[in-house]
């Protein structure tokens, strides 16, 4: 498959990148559209945001709730779109990639859905309940509107690895552990084993996601890959402070870039 030409590439480019992850929505549209210029201030290289799905089965408790508060609030596929319009009419220029479900996008319709992305600036998608032997039906679609499908791989794809990996396309999303999305004490698995299988066959940049929430573990992760990848914690940070997270969303953003840049 073509690898696609566009802001992603750059997220990576000569450095480790700190990619960062928030709902939609959560808590609200305005509050989502400030919090993405934030963390992009603070020096993530990309940011994925969440469109709020009311049967997450990839996500734990913390994005969960978040999917539901945004859901509660009227968060819906539209309102994502018009988050990234306003985002990028703010001159945010980092890539932006979706992050949701098949279920959305199919009902949205695949072809339309992507002309949008196109239209407003989205530069990728990940769809974190699509096996890859399915992919195709919204890898082409998605391909004729520069817009790239990102494959997750995780630690039970073994013998599938090199073949997902070989036509991946703007980043390879590695998931760290078993299980859903959460903070974890520790990570055990062999990233560094992983990586190499991936480099067999691909150059595509590699970054690492589930459980990472301390600066020490995103130095680790992106020490034996291209870089890291934090969603529940930045999420619980916003459902503590709500609309008043700016601060603390700021500095934590900019710890964890400085770790993942001296990996």
């Amino acid at each position: 498959m073509q690898k696609l030409n566009n802001r992603i590439a750059q997220a990576f480019a000569g450095k480790k990148a700190f990619i960062a992850f928030l709902t939609a929505g959560d808590p609200d549209m305005e509050s989502t559209i400030r919090y993405i210029k934030i963390m992009a201030g603070a020096g993530a290289d990309l940011i994925e945001i969440g469109i709020p799905f009311s049967d997450p089965t990839a996500e734990g408790v913390v994005i969960q709730e978040a999917n539901l508060r945004a859901l509660k609030g009227g968060m819906d596929t539209d309102k994502a779109f018009e988050i990234v319009r306003r985002v990028r009419q703010e001159n945010v220029t980092i890539p932006l990639v979706f992050m949701t479900y098949v279920n959305p996008v199919f009902f949205y319709g695949y072809d339309r859905f992507f002309a949008r992305c196109e239209e407003v600036g989205v530069d990728g998608i990940i769809l974190a309940d699509m096996p890859f032997e399915e992919s195709r039906e919204a890898a082409m679609p998605a391909a004729a509107h520069n817009v790239s499908l990102i494959s997750m791989i995780a630690p039970t794809s073994e013998d599938r690895i090199k073949t997902i990996a070989s036509q991946a396309e703007g980043f390879i999303y590695i998931v760290s552990s078993l299980g859903v999305t959460g903070v974890r004490r520790e990570i055990t698995t062999d990233i560094g084993a992983m990586v190499r299988s991936l480099r067999e066959v691909t150059d595509t940049p590699c970054a690492v996601g589930f459980g990472i929430s301390t600066p020490k573990q995103a130095g680790d992760m992106a020490a034996c890959s291209d870089g890291a990848i934090v969603g529940s914690a930045i999420v619980r940070i916003i459902a503590r402070l709500g609309d008043k997270a700016d601060g603390e969303l700021e500095a934590y953003v900019r710890s964890m870039k400085e770790a993942v840049e001296q990996a």
